[in-house]
């Protein structure tokens, strides 16, 4: 009986090892399964990735390319703002008063001008942020003791630029009158009167300045993305192909896949306009049908820029990275946010390769400044420039990449 007993114990025990062997041995070929199909997928993925070599280099080479770019692009401290000087007294004095201004590196002379007419419209047309004006018999009045005005006209579409341009020149008044005055106490009116003039955005409202730009950046993502993702999304389905055995000659095609596109985004404008008018309450200066007519060339080159980037991407991933790699320099070098005066030569002269760029300027110029076709003809033909050579390039990459 104890025999018996004592086997089955055994048997029982025995089979409790076999069953805690099993199921070790599961466990092991578990984690053993685990890690393998863990290394298997990581070595997939490092495969794919290896294989789309674009992405790798828009995710790891672009973000310290535009860090680079945009650390040295982005200036707080404003310099070099563009000015313009009538010079009536021609005088050692009136000399020496421009060069003080200049000596700040806060105003960058551009030119000098024979006429108030012309000073006034060197600011309007966007030739200048600041316009000053030395009178006839400003040395004569400092010689003998009276007070002389100088006229600043400041651009206030820009709150930044006015408000420190203004207080400058204010500073710079003061600095003359002191070290004129020290030979002669007992005078109670500054020798050099600056009389700052703010125009075309008196109250220096934000939304004045930001607001038009902010249509023009918003405007140019949207109608990028809207053309890049169509074409690549049609790609990727397979019906652009189709659309190609079609008798359908293929200018027709690219003008027929583009033109609903700007039909959309001139809608898009538009809106945005009514909303800036309506919600934010920007007055607009100039001639809304010239806003308008100068706002196609501008959607021309947008949607070149959204073909090219459709011609490059392989799918809509790609689409959306290489659009937000055209939208911060959009932001950024274009003056919309900081002063393109500012940044440095060579950065400032990569600002002139972005579309967008103009189009700010003709925003402000007309919606803030009143301007005219005669101030902002240059901008316009350049956005047609644009728009041609970006047109040329992706429909010669698309019909490369389709045939």
């Amino acid at each position: 009986m104890q025999s018996s007993e004592h086997s089955r114990a055994r048997s029982r025990k025995h089979g409790a090892q076999s069953r805690e062997h099993g199921a070790q041995s599961r466990e092991r070929g578990a984690h053993t399964s685990f890690a393998q199909g863990l290394r298997s997928i990581i070595t997939k993925e490092f495969i794919h990735i290896r294989r789309d070599p674009v992405t790798l280099v828009v995710t790891l080479i672009i973000p310290v390319f535009q860090l680079t770019i945009f650390g040295y692009a982005i200036q707080t401290e404003i310099e070099n703002v563009p000015t313009v000087v009538l010079d009536l007294d021609r005088t050692q004095e009136s000399r020496q008063l421009v060069a003080t201004f200049v000596n700040t590196t806060l105003f960058e002379v551009e030119t000098e001008v024979g006429d108030d007419e012309a000073l006034y419209e060197a600011v309007v047309g966007g030739i200048a942020k600041v316009g000053l004006k030395i009178p006839h018999g400003y040395a004569a009045d400092r010689l003998y003791g009276r007070p002389a005005s100088v006229l600043i006209l400041v651009d206030g579409s820009d709150p930044s630029i006015a408000n420190q341009t203004r207080n400058v020149a204010t500073a710079i008044g003061l600095h003359e009158s002191v070290r004129s005055v020290s030979a002669r106490a007992g005078l109670s009116e500054p020798l050099v009167d600056v009389r700052p003039r703010m125009l075309f955005n008196p109250d220096l409202r934000s939304a004045n300045f930001y607001v038009p730009g902010l249509v023009g950046v918003i405007m140019q993502l949207v109608t990028v993305l809207l053309t890049a993702f169509a074409v690549v999304r049609e790609r990727e389905r397979g019906t652009l192909e189709q659309l190609l055995v079609t008798p359908i000659p293929r200018p027709a095609l690219m003008l027929g896949k583009l033109l609903p596109y700007a039909v959309i985004g001139f809608t898009e404008f538009a809106l945005t306009l009514l909303t800036m008018r309506l919600l934010f309450r920007v007055p607009i200066a100039g001639s809304l049908p010239l806003l308008l007519l100068l706002a196609l060339p501008f959607l021309f080159a947008a949607l070149g820029i959204g073909i090219l980037i459709s011609t490059i991407a392989r799918n809509q991933a790609q689409a959306l990275q290489f659009s937000f790699l055209v939208l911060l320099p959009s932001i950024l070098l274009s003056g919309f946010v900081f002063p393109r005066e500012s940044m440095p030569p060579i950065i400032f002269a990569l600002s002139f390769l972005i579309p967008v760029t103009y189009f700010i300027e003709i925003l402000r110029g007309i919606v803030i400044r009143g301007a005219g076709l005669s101030s902002l003809w240059q901008e316009g033909l350049t956005l047609c420039g644009f728009g041609a050579l970006l047109m040329m390039v992706s429909t010669a990459r698309f019909r490369r990449r389709l045939t």
